[in-house]
């Protein structure tokens, strides 16, 4: 057994950003293992991913290939992933933690009878493997040690920032037949594309969110009014869209987007967990508020305690001045 084999996620053959986190976490691992990473992409890739794959380090990719494989299932590419397994006999497979990642190796490793560690931030091995992951949304860490020549292995999402190789690699790229169940395959019946202009609010460097305090859906125009000057995205806590006021698509949170921007402007946001879950990734944080005491104010290392309605026009005011002084 050898090699870090690393799933990829794409959207019509394009890369995610939570690939390239998991390509850096496996040029790390791979290294303590003195293994190489290997890039498992599923179905049709555009071209660009020779480049991705050069831009990491990485020096071989497996192409799983079937008429079958149209977008993305993951009884299909579970099943893909599980017969390269049988094939290739790597020593670890490994993904980000996203819905598609864990969804993804939960079926590979059913199929092989393997173990499957989810969202880890840190894995080891010496005589056995020693995992450090998450649970409860981030607020608790569990130390996990298995046993076993492979294991199946997330990161957890924004656990590791994407870094480049300073490698430059050449690309051999192996393209394998698998063998899929017929009645695995879906057919996407609907889709629905949102339109976006730019980052999207996970890769974001700016967010600024609002939530049961702004009052109003309309309340949210000097929120998009403070993005735009930053070049940021508008996100939401789950009151905002229970309440109607905004799309799910623009929800931070467990059950929406998690996000990892450079500065995140909270306003009028409680703090509750599953709101923290998405955005504990966040490098700077500052709270509008006027409670002092709520849970985001205490999570952020800048606060500003007072009414939302009057802070964030103020804030986009002075930057307006400041550059206008320039």
């Amino acid at each position: 057994m050898s090699g870090v084999y690393v799933i990829a996620e794409h959207d019509r053959g394009a890369t995610s950003p939570a690939t390239h986190e998991a390509f850096t976490a496996a040029a790390a691992l791979a290294a303590n293992l003195k293994e190489l990473v290997v890039a498992v992409f599923i179905g049709s890739f555009d071209s660009d991913f020779e480049a991705t794959c050069s831009q990491y380090g990485i020096s071989e990719a497996v192409i799983l290939e079937s008429p079958l494989i149209t977008d993305y299932g993951p009884e299909v590419w579970g099943q893909a992933v599980a017969e390269m397994v049988n094939l290739r006999r790597p020593r670890v497979v490994m993904a980000v933690g996203t819905d598609k990642g864990n969804e993804v190796l939960a079926q590979a490793s059913a199929r092989t009878e393997t173990p499957f560690i989810a969202n880890c931030i840190q894995v080891e091995h010496n005589e056995t493997w020693s995992m450090t992951r998450t649970q409860w949304g981030g607020s608790l860490l569990e130390d996990v040690s298995v046993e076993g020549d492979l294991i199946f292995v997330s990161y957890a999402h924004h656990a590791v920032e994407a870094a480049a190789s300073n490698t430059q690699t050449d690309l051999t790229v192996q393209r394998i037949e698998v063998g899929i169940d017929p009645s695995l395959a879906r057919t996407l019946v609907r889709e629905r594309a949102l339109q976006a202009e730019g980052a999207t609010l996970s890769t974001a460097s700016v967010v600024v969110s609002g939530g049961r305090g702004v009052g109003s859906a309309d309340a949210f125009a000097p929120l998009e009014d403070l993005a735009t000057l930053l070049s940021g995205k508008v996100g939401c806590s789950r009151a905002v869209t229970n309440n109607g006021w905004r799309s799910h698509a623009d929800q931070v949170g467990q059950t929406g987007t998690r996000i990892a921007p450079e500065i995140y402007i909270a306003c009028g946001i409680s703090g509750a967990i599953q709101h923290w879950v998405g955005a504990m990734a966040s490098k700077n944080i500052l709270a509008v508020n006027t409670d002092p005491e709520a849970n985001m104010v205490s999570k952020a290392g800048y606060a500003v305690i007072g009414d939302l309605h009057e802070v964030v026009p103020a804030i986009a005011e002075e930057i307006r001045r400041r550059r206008e002084a320039v």
